[in-house]
């Protein structure tokens, strides 16, 4: 086993995979030590470029450092950088620390989860999207017939909780057509994968007012969803409570908070059910892990974010196996067809369920020639739609 004194950061680079709709950056970190690397992942929708940028900048502040004190490391990338960190660089923190996991795991021969706290489930519960993660069906399927089509083919690949996307752009009031339009919708949902399944709405923020938010709310709760997914903007913690506090279901919300600090006011003024913290943006597991300790204290459970790739996916596995009140995870296996062919994972799904992995650190391996046969790519924008029939961009 190695000294403290004997594993030293070397090197910290990015590769990206363009996954067809969006581009995967994946972070390795190097060591001094023959073998003993670690993968993280810091992929940001539309800002690949800023965030390898970011990683570069970064570097410096790690190498020569022991990549096992996590703690102090995520510290000096925090606080060094002088200027708090924004989405961008707390992407970057957040991959950059994943692979210092995958590296203290290795170290100790331990998957990432003992090291978080050890096990506190047998399994993971998992949820998946429209056409199992492609982007054109979790956007773009605003009509019932391709509604229900894609819906029973997710249930068909085992899954019992699947998510969509069919709230409409939308401002400060909402007009009785497109209550009816979100009501019809829910119902064929409803109606294609039957009492069996969970259904979890994303608002994706759309709604511009609380009242806005309420409208559309009651018209899915009479099918009884599992949760309903950031109804009014990020920030506005006052106008969440009171979603919360009127909603006839559970509210989740916080896949665009970043750190511990922007997820207090939310735990004070007990403004959701459920939160999303996304350890691909939010600083790491390690702050991660904080928040959820928070939210167990406030009484919320804890649903992380996750449309990102593989390596993501590995991270969130980990944590939903350490955390006690976590409740479900969003995943995207089915993102491209050659998904299997770039990174081998420990995620192995059974059902609607992750197995718990044994295997050291995240128990990741990237392929680095077949992901060489993807190479970025600028993103489809999917916000083109998000104009009313006046002009006025909304939220997309």
């Amino acid at each position: 086993m190695p000294t403290p004194s004997e594993i030293r950061v070397t090197d910290i680079k990015t590769l990206v995979v363009n996954a067809e709709m969006r581009n995967w950056i994946f972070v390795k970190v190097e060591t001094n030590q023959p073998g003993l690397y670690g993968w993280g992942e810091a992929s940001l929708n539309w800002k690949t470029r800023a965030v390898v940028g970011a990683v570069e900048d970064l570097k410096p502040l790690l190498v020569g450092r022991d990549p096992r004190d996590i703690e102090q490391a995520v510290r000096v990338l925090t606080k060094h950088g002088y200027y708090k960190p924004g989405i961008v660089i707390a992407t970057a923190i957040s991959g950059i620390e994943h692979a210092l996991w995958d590296i203290f795991g290795k170290s100790v021969n331990l998957p990432v989860w003992r090291l978080l706290g050890g096990q506190v489930r047998d399994k993971v519960r998992l949820y998946t999207h429209l056409g199992l993660g492609d982007m054109r069906s979790v956007y773009d399927t605003f009509d019932p017939a391709p509604l229900r089509d894609k819906a029973r083919a997710v249930v068909e690949k085992g899954y019992d909780a699947l998510k969509v996307v069919f709230i409409p752009y939308s401002h400060f009031t909402v007009d009785i057509p497109a209550v009816r339009r979100v009501d019809q919708l829910m119902a064929a949902v409803r109606e294609a994968v039957g009492d069996g399944v969970e259904i979890m709405i994303d608002f994706h923020g759309r709604p511009g007012s609380v009242s806005a938010a309420l409208q559309y709310i009651n018209a899915l709760a009479p099918y009884s969803p599992f949760f309903c997914e950031e109804p009014v903007q990020p920030g506005d913690t006052d106008a969440l409570r009171l979603v919360t506090e009127r909603a006839p279901c559970p509210i989740a919300s916080g896949e665009r908070l970043v750190g511990f600090k922007e997820f207090e006011p939310i735990f004070h003024q007990k403004a959701l059910n459920i939160i999303q913290p996304d350890l691909n943006h939010t600083g790491g597991l390690l702050e991660g892990k904080k928040i959820a300790a928070a939210a167990d204290k406030a009484y919320m459970g804890v649903a992380p974010h996750n449309p990102n790739g593989p390596i993501a996916g590995a991270a969130a596995l980990h944590f939903a196996v350490s955390t006690p009140n976590f409740v479900i995870q969003e995943e995207m296996s089915g993102a491209v067809p050659w998904y299997d062919d770039v990174v081998a994972v420990p995620m192995r799904r059974e059902g609607s369920f992750w197995a718990v992995p044994e295997a050291p650190g995240l128990g990741v391996e990237v392929n680095e020639a077949e992901a060489a046969k993807h190479p970025f790519e600028p993103e489809v924008m999917h916000t083109k739609g998000a104009v009313l029939d006046d002009g006025t961009i909304v939220d997309w």
